[in-house]
């Protein structure tokens, strides 16, 4: 088992890969989580997702409860934590009532978006969890760091859904200079391969979300799952018309939405909306990341991390052989 572990921070179970799953909007859910962590990767699921706002404390409940009986009947394979991921625009008018109720199962972990606030990530520090902030930039990295995050999410060129410009080369060069804190790679991941690249150039996760959709646990339409499964990097469509951000959504999807995925106008960030009315985006305009290439067909999630490991033990016995020429 790859011994990876949050540094510095109160988690120090084992995973089975350096992988945290990034929370898919309307995608991802209790049964997609639960499938995760008890697989060994960090899972994970936007707090909007949980419509209405009282669903959440189910939602919560329910993994809670879900990852506790397993970790009784694997004492020596326990499931990896989880995070919920909160939209900290002030376009998300439940965020106050939602970490009320991370604080109150003791989520682990607290990945934040668009926007970062020092009291959203004391109160999460005092009852013993952590938060990472998702940045498209070194300047909005220092940002988080300054108000307290625990660490950083650098969302390179090719993420999927709302994704920066950045080369990851580029992007971890910037951030090891000054910060060594814990850190996710975002961008593209979807191979073992790519997980162990992403620790070589200085990151202790791999943060992988395209790949998850094509799993029969995830909240998606057949139709959807088979286009990330049939898809290549060419099929993806970089644009901020759809939520006033930029990201990266199928090409398909777009061209169905009645689009032309090559002359789309810009839109005014100003437009940028994270409640029901960006679920037209997410739902009938597919985000989905460039690195889609090593999916081929919609599996388990169970299978997708077993995959995931067999390619990563892969790529470390290439390393060591290629050394030792």
């Amino acid at each position: 088992m790859q011994q990876a572990v949050i540094p510095d921070g109160p988690l120090s179970r084992p995973l089975r890969l350096p992988v945290i799953a990034s929370p898919l909007f309307i995608i991802s859910n209790p049964a997609l989580v639960i499938a995760q962590c008890t697989s060994g990767v960090i899972g994970s699921f936007p707090a909007l997702n949980a419509r209405p706002a009282s669903e959440l404390d189910e939602w919560l409940a329910e993994i809670v409860e879900a990852l506790a009986v397993w970790d009784r009947r694997h004492p020596d394979t326990p499931a990896a934590p989880f995070a919920v991921n909160q939209i900290v625009h002030r376009s998300n008018d439940r965020l106050d009532q939602d970490i009320a109720l991370c604080s109150k199962y003791r989520v682990p972990i607290v990945i934040t978006s668009l926007g970062a606030r020092e009291d959203l990530n004391r109160e999460v520090a005092g009852y013993g969890g952590i938060t990472l902030h998702d940045v498209i930039d070194d300047r909005f990295a220092r940002k988080a760091i300054e108000k307290g995050a625990t660490g950083l999410i650098p969302v390179a060129t090719g993420a999927g859904g709302h994704a920066g410009r950045l080369s990851p080369f580029a992007f971890m060069q910037e951030i090891r200079r000054w910060f060594d804190g814990p850190v996710a790679l975002s961008g593209a991941i979807a191979s073992g391969g790519s997980i162990l690249a992403a620790q070589a150039m200085g990151a202790d996760f791999a943060y992988i979300g395209s790949a998850f959709i094509a799993t029969d646990e995830a909240r998606a339409s057949d139709a959807y799952k088979q286009a990330v499964a049939a898809g290549g990097a060419a099929d993806i469509v970089y644009s901020n018309l759809f939520t006033g951000v930029h990201g990266n959504y199928l090409r398909a999807s777009v061209i169905a939405a009645g689009y032309d995925p090559d002359r789309l106008p810009e839109s005014d960030p100003s437009a940028m909306n994270f409640g029901s009315g960006a679920t037209k985006a997410w739902r009938d305009i597919w985000g989905c990341g460039q690195g889609i290439a090593p999916i081929e067909s919609i599996v388990p999630t169970r299978q997708l991390v077993e995959r995931l490991q067999h390619e990563y033990r892969d790529a470390v016995q290439r390393i060591v052989n290629h050394a030792a020429r």
